[in-house]
């Protein structure tokens, strides 16, 4: 077993550095043995990928010198997807490309690629026709012609979204390492923000059963509240809609909660220093945050995240003024400790393969 667990706290070290290592040993068991060495290399391919498809397109469209308010124009991007397309060219210089012309065999090539490396990383085949239709939709996705939300839930079917943040080598890895922490843990009230397609509530419902007196799933949107309560019929679960920048306790109830489980949800706040501070107020005294989050945006996002990002709230924190969607792991780390909890796991360590993904598992207590 790889022990490049992380615990980063100091008091109580060693039942720490027993639970990141319990936690790790699980995520890793639920991988099945899968050979992790070449994760770095087939997540930097799809990266590529899927950047070469945005190169090609703009290749088509855009004369040869061209800055992000031209290409705004000439793209005839709406108004509130005006920034994506700098947004795009910024991520082509930082790889030393431009937009260009490509020729029909480079085309396939980074098709197979995007296959190749999708079937390696462990995502089913619903990812490689997600991440090509969207490439296929740029200009309708610009234009506000084709919706993002349309692509990722075709008719309503959770499918692709299950392979995006669910069926896929790091949410294996990082649910089951979240799964056994939650167990150890035993949390009887129990909060979880943005839980979407409860992609992580499915792996913790299991272990809770009998164990907790009350599950509060909320959302920003009703849509995944009504899944829910068809997918959980658990007794213990009640639903709630909920925004992060809201008063989280006129929503969630003035009682205090053991744990609050939030899972790629905390970076949609407008200011997660201020969503932290009233988490803490919202967890009894010991009480846990654990947190699922992402460190950086991929190039394999760019075809389709920025579309659902627009138009939302702006960012007040260290993100302000920028395009930027997440926080670093570091940067996390701070936040929570300025907020008055106390970081006490952190997983996959940054050197394990499976930290190519920029997904991690934080703990904090109060």
């Amino acid at each position: 077993m790889d022990e490049r667990a992380r615990t980063v706290t100091a008091p109580h070290a060693e039942t720490g550095h027993a639970t990141a290592r319990a936690a790790h040993g699980a995520g890793l068991a639920a991988l099945g043995g899968v050979p992790l060495d070449r994760i770095p290399e087939q997540v930097r391919r799809l990266d590529l990928a899927v950047l070469t498809g945005i190169a090609a397109h703009l290749g088509e469209r855009l004369p040869r010198s061209c800055d992000a308010a031209e290409a705004a124009r000439i793209l005839q991007t709406a108004p509130r997807h005006a920034w994506i397309p700098g947004h795009w060219l910024a991520a082509l210089a930082g790889e030393g490309l431009a937009p260009r012309r490509h020729r029909r065999a480079e085309l396939v090539e980074a098709r197979k690629a995007i296959d190749e490396a999708r079937r390696t990383l462990g995502y089913p085949p619903e990812l490689t026709r997600y991440l090509l239709d969207s490439l296929r939709h740029l200009s309708g996705l610009l234009r506000d012609e084709v919706s993002a939300q349309a692509l990722l839930f075709p008719d309503g079917d959770l499918g692709v979204a299950e392979a995006a943040y669910r069926d896929n080598l790091i949410n294996l890895y990082l649910n089951a390492a979240a799964a056994r922490t939650v167990r150890d843990l035993g949390r009887t009230r129990i909060l979880e923000l943005g839980a979407g397609t409860g992609s992580l509530t499915a792996d913790l419902l299991p272990v809770l059963d009998g164990h907790t007196s009350e599950y509060l799933f909320t959302d920003l949107s009703p849509f995944f509240l009504e899944h829910a309560r068809t997918r959980f019929p658990h007794p213990f679960l009640r639903y709630e809609v909920v925004d992060l920048d809201a008063d989280l306790a006129a929503r969630c109830g003035a009682d205090p909660f053991d744990l609050v489980v939030a899972v790629n949800a905390a970076h949609n706040a407008s200011h997660v220093g201020d969503l932290l501070g009233r988490i803490r107020d919202l967890l009894a005294p010991g009480g846990a945050l654990l947190l699922v989050e992402t460190g950086h945006e991929h190039h394999q996002s760019l075809a389709s995240m920025p579309f659902l990002l627009s138009g939302r709230t702006e960012r007040r924190d260290q993100r302000a003024g920028t395009h930027r969607t997440y926080l670093t792991r570091e940067e996390w780390l701070a936040a929570l400790t300025a907020a008055g909890l106390r970081p006490a796991l952190d997983l996959p360590h940054p050197g394990h393969p499976l930290a190519a993904f920029s997904q991690f598992l934080l703990l904090a207590h109060r």
